[in-house]
């Protein structure tokens, strides 16, 4: 989150790909009062969950909305419009990846894992970011800590410039598109 603030301390539009419980979603709308967004996801249980969250935590709907998309299809971000910040923690988990049974056993896999190498999602929307992003807007992935290396090459190669950023344990997992 504090690469989302320092990159975008003002507000204006967010969107949070795959949001989950809208943790990160709530959070950035609470931290930039100016902000307004979409939290988008492909699961109707964890739009729920997000929906909650956001007004248990008083943003409204004209605040906060949220969206049942999937971007593993064609056309899945028509009609979002353009954003000033993207934050995204996509599935990043190779799909033979050892797991805690904590993790294994209580998140989806579609939540968990992104093919072989755990990067298939990046390779799908990071190309597409553009068509999201407002001329000043930034871009925040999550990625794994082993992972950042081969993010900013994709990020690269679709135009972006990137910053890793590490995390409090000092490992590098949080890709910065501009």
């Amino acid at each position: 989150m504090d690469a989302a603030l320092e990159a975008k301390p003002s507000g204006g539009r967010v969107v949070d790909l795959g949001t989950g419980s809208g943790a990160l979603f709530v959070t950035a709308l609470l931290e930039l009062p100016s902000a307004h967004g979409i939290a988008v996801d492909a699961s109707h249980g964890a739009l729920q969950v997000a929906q909650d969250n956001a007004q248990r935590h008083g943003l409204g709907r004209m605040q906060a909305r949220h969206a049942l998309c999937d971007w593993r299809g064609d056309g899945w971000g028509a009609g979002l419009g353009t954003f000033d910040l993207v934050l995204c923690n996509p599935p990043y988990v190779e799909e033979d990846a050892e797991l805690d049974p904590d993790v294994r056993n209580y998140e989806p896999a579609t939540a968990l894992f992104a093919g072989k190498d755990g990067l298939d999602d990046y390779r799908t929307l990071i190309p597409q970011m553009r068509k999201l992003m407002n001329d000043s807007a930034v871009a925040i992935f999550e990625t794994g800590a082993s992972q950042a290396d081969s993010v900013r090459e994709i990020a690269e190669q679709a135009g972006f410039s990137v910053e890793i950023r590490n995390d409090l344990a000092n490992r590098p997992r949080c890709a910065i598109l501009r």
